[in-house]
């Protein structure tokens, strides 16, 4: 029988993404065993998945090298016959080499990709408007063994998760997930004040996030004067909070994580980016969904695939030109 491991130790989004790789692959092999290997802090996001027999988790804060042997010495004792590696650093690769797999399949970016049996060149699209999408690159690192057609990303909030947070859904709502690792992927707080002024009325609004966002969310909450919003962050763990996301009928998220919750669960999405633009290709990939940027040319943007602390020019025009009216499309096929 054939073993899968699948390796995605980056940031939270990154390991949604990656979530395609296990739906493909439980398509092609539906008897076969896989497990996935996450940084610490994001297996909660695999919880109760139907297709993961086994989530391994690398904690790279404590004792992060001698957790990184024990964890390369652990893969190799489960004897996997096919590793797939999206992720692009050093420390996968160690632990793709030391596996023991006759597969072993990642992207020619990783220092160790001498070690696969799979290099696959990892590419940006030249152009915003015809991006390859993230799940079409790690699609390539499999598609000798399934197709060249990448699945949807995929979560599956437990029963419990929708009940913790039915009590919010009596009503219409807007979700919006405001906060960033990066300040320049994320729409300033005055901007999402303005946009939840000018939100219809019938809809409830709920501002989601993690504990570390609760100051953020606050401060958007007391900046709105016409209506009562709903600061949920530290209230809702990673699957609760795309438990909400599916029925919203609006999701605002940055180019960041809460955008691939919501193309996970096959929700409606409005993907505010701010410094980066689509040709990185993480960007939504179901129909539902749409991206909000300025809409003029900036010799500054985008800046960096990640973003900045700060706007590298001091204006943050990518952010401050976008206007409510952009946000507000969908608004008018609902009203």
């Amino acid at each position: 029988m054939y073993k899968f491991l699948v390796i995605q130790t980056a940031f939270t989004g990154d390991v949604v993404l990656a979530t395609a790789l296990i739906e493909k692959l439980h398509q092609h092999y539906p008897d076969a065993q896989i497990d996935f290997l996450v940084r610490k802090g994001n297996e909660g996001l695999l919880t109760g998945h139907p297709y993961i027999k086994e989530v391994l988790v690398w904690d790279k804060k404590k004792g992060k090298i001698k957790n990184l042997v024990s964890m390369a010495f652990r893969v190799r004792s489960n004897k996997y016959t096919h590793v797939v590696n999206p992720h692009r650093f050093a420390s996968s690769g160690f632990i793709v080499m030391l596996s023991g797999a006759s597969f072993k399949a990642g992207f020619d970016k990783n220092p160790m990709a001498w070690v696969y049996t799979n290099t696959i060149k990892h590419v940006f699209s030249d152009s915003p408007d015809s991006p390859i999408t993230e799940i079409e690159r790690n699609q390539l690192l499999i598609n000798s063994l399934t197709n060249n057609t990448p699945a949807f990303p995929a979560l599956y909030p437990t029963e419990n998760d929708f009940k913790h947070v039915q009590g919010y859904k009596s009503k219409p709502f807007v979700v919006i997930a405001p906060a960033s690792v990066w300040y320049t992927k994320q729409f300033p707080a005055h901007k999402w004040v303005e946009l939840i002024e000018a939100l219809p009325q019938t809809y409830s609004v709920y501002i989601t996030g993690g504990p570390g966002d609760t100051a953020l969310g606050d401060s958007i909450v007391n900046g709105v004067k016409s209506r009562q919003v709903t600061n949920l962050c530290g209230k809702c763990n990673f699957l609760q909070s795309a438990a909400l996301m599916r029925d919203a009928a609006m999701n605002y998220t940055n180019d960041s994580a809460p955008l691939h919750f919501a193309s996970a669960m096959n929700a409606p999405v409005t993907s505010v980016f701010c410094s980066t633009d689509n040709r990185f290709g993480f960007g939504p990939v179901r129909p539902n969904g749409r991206i909000v940027d300025t809409g003029k040319t900036l010799d500054c943007r985008p800046c960096g695939v990640h973003g900045h602390k700060a706007c590298p020019k001091g204006h943050f025009k990518c952010a401050e030109n976008i206007t409510n009216q952009q946000l507000l499309w969908w608004t008018s096929k609902t009203i």
